[in-house]
C-alpha cells in the first residue's frame, strides 16, 4: 500500500488562491475589450513600466536587435530550433489526408487544415523563457499557420534581445514587446493596432493561464497550462543527488510548483530529503525552489513497480523522469502524462530547452485527457462527403428518412425524402 512520507498543500487552499486570480483577470480583460490599446498601454505601464510608441517592433528593429546576439548564442538557438523543427516535421507527415468509397458513389474525407492565424506567449520577468519561442512560433510554422505573432514583456524596461531573436528565427511575423494578460487578451480580443488571432498558445504565470482559461471559446487554445510539475520515479538503484538535482531544478519555476518523489526504497526518499537539504543551501534559485518543495512536493512509498505505476498515473503530472532499473516498463504501461524521460541519460531540462520535444505540457491532472503542444494542436481535422450516384442518394435518404423520424425531426427527414422522390425509382 502507498504510504505518503510527505505531502504537499490541500486543494482548498490552492482553490482559494485561484479564485482571487481568476477575478483580477476577468476585470482586466473587460477593461481590454472596452478600451482596447488605451487599456493595453495603462496595464502595461503599471505592470512592466513600459510604454514605447509602438509594442510592435518594426522591420529595422528586429534587424538591429538580431546583430547583437553573441555567436555563441545564436549557434545555440539554432541547435535547438533544428531539432524542435526536426521532429515536428516528422510528426506533421504522420497527420495524413484521407478519402474512401465507402460504399459505390459515397465518398468520404478529412482533410488537416491549419488554424489561419495565432497568438503565441513567450514568457519573461525573472526567467526569459527563449526556449518557448521555439516550442510555439516554430511549431506553429512547422504546421502551416499563415500568420503566427509573438508576445513577450520587456525585463527590467529593456526588450530582451534573445527571446526576440528566438522568434524571429522562428518565423514570426509580428513581434510585439508586451506582457501578461494584456498580452493574451490584446491577442485574442483584438485592439486598434493588434489584429486579434483565432487561437492563443503557450505557457506564463498563474494571470496568464487564467486568462488563456476565460478567453477559450472566443479563441482557441493549445490546453490550460498551470505551474509546473515534476515527478521522479525510483528504485534502489537511483541516485539520490540526480533525484534531489532534478526535482529542484524544476522546483525553480515558481513557488507553486509540485514536485513528487515516487519509490520502492525507503533509504532512497531518506537519502533524497537529505540531499534536497544539501542542495538547498548552494542552489542560486533556492528562495523559489525551497517554497515550492515544502508546500508542493511529495513523497510516496510503494511496495513496486506496479504501485509505483498506479500512483504515477493517478498523479498524472506533466513531466515524469523514470530513474528506474527498467524504465522501459512505464514506457510500455504508463497512460497519464505529458512527457516521459527514461533513464538517467536524460532529464527534464532537455526537453524543456533544446532536445526537440515540445515543452507546452498538460498539468493539473489534464494528462488523462490530453497530451501536450504539437503541431496538430494548430490543425484543424475537418470532414466532407460526396455522392455521386442518384441510385445511391436515394438509397441513403430512405434510411435517413426513417432515422430523422424516428427522432421526431420532420425537416429533417425531408431533406432525405426530397432526394428519395428526385432520385429514386419513379414506379
Amino acid at each position: 500500500m502507498a504510504i505518503y512520507l510527505k505531502q504537499g498543500k490541500v486543494a482548498e487552499d490552492i482553490q482559494k488562491d485561484d479564485a482571487k486570480v481568476a477575478e483580477i483577470v476577468s476585470s482586466t480583460i473587460k477593461k481590454i475589450e472596452n478600451q482596447g490599446d488605451k487599456a493595453i498601454r495603462e496595464l502595461s505601464e503599471k505592470f512592466d513600466n513600459w510604454s514605447p510608441d509602438s509594442f510592435r517592433l518594426t522591420t529595422e528593429q528586429i534587424e538591429e536587435i538580431c546583430s547583437t546576439i553573441p555567436e555563441q548564442t545564436v549557434e545555440d538557438i539554432e541547435f535547438a530550433q533544428n531539432n524542435i523543427r526536426r521532429f515536428a516535421e516528422e510528426q506533421r507527415k504522420s497527420m495524413l489526408d484521407i478519402e474512401v468509397e465507402t460504399m459505390p458513389g459515397v465518398i468520404l474525407g478529412h482533410k488537416n487544415i491549419p488554424v489561419s492565424s495565432v497568438g503565441c506567449y513567450i514568457p519573461g520577468g525573472r526567467y526569459p523563457m527563449v526556449a518557448s519561442a521555439h516550442m510555439s512560433v516554430l511549431t506553429a510554422k512547422v504546421a502551416g499557420v499563415k500568420r503566427v505573432i509573438a508576445c513577450t514583456p520587456p525585463i527590467n524596461g529593456e526588450i530582451p534581445a534573445a527571446t526576440v531573436y528566438a522568434m524571429h528565427k522562428a518565423g514570426a511575423d509580428e513581434i510585439y514587446i508586451l506582457g501578461g494578460i494584456q498580452a493574451m487578451a490584446g491577442m485574442a480580443v483584438g485592439t486598434e493596432t493588434i489584429a486579434p488571432v483565432d487561437m492563443i498558445v503557450g505557457p506564463g504565470n498563474a494571470f496568464v493561464a487564467e486568462a488563456k482559461r476565460q478567453l477559450y471559446g472566443r479563441v482557441g487554445i493549445d490546453l490550460f497550462a498551470g505551474p509546473t510539475e515534476t515527478l521522479v520515479v525510483a528504485d534502489e538503484t537511483s541516485d539520490p543527488d540526480m533525484i534531489a538535482t532534478d526535482l529542484l531544478g524544476q522546483g525553480e519555476h515558481g513557488p507553486t510548483s509540485p514536485g513528487a518523489l515516487i519509490t520502492t526504497s525507503r533509504e532512497i526518499a531518506e537519502e533524497t530529503v537529505k540531499e534536497i537539504e544539501r542542495q538547498l543551501e548552494i542552489l542560486p534559485t533556492a528562495d523559489i525552489a525551497r517554497v515550492s518543495w515544502e508546500d508542493y512536493g511529495q513523497i510516496i512509498l510503494v511496495d513496486d513497480e506496479q504501485e509505483a505505476l498506479i500512483e504515477a498515473d493517478k498523479l498524472a503530472f506533466e513531466h515524469v523522469e523514470i530513474l528506474t532499473k527498467n524504465p522501459d516498463f512505464f514506457l510500455e504501461n504508463m497512460t497519464n502524462y505529458g512527457c516521459l524521460f527514461l533513464g538517467p541519460e536524460t532529464n527534464v531540462a532537455y526537453g524543456d530547452k533544446v532536445i526537440g520535444t515540445n515543452h507546452t505540457l498538460p498539468t493539473k491532472g489534464a494528462a488523462r485527457y490530453t497530451g501536450g503542444l504539437w503541431v496538430g494542436k494548430f490543425l484543424k481535422t475537418v470532414t466532407y462527403q460526396k455522392v455521386t450516384s442518384k441510385e445511391q442518394s436515394a438509397y441513403i435518404g430512405e434510411y435517413a428518412a426513417r432515422l430523422c423520424q424516428l427522432e421526431n425531426f420532420a425537416g429533417h427527414a425531408e431533406q432525405a425524402l426530397l432526394r428519395v422522390r428526385k432520385y429514386g425509382n419513379k414506379e
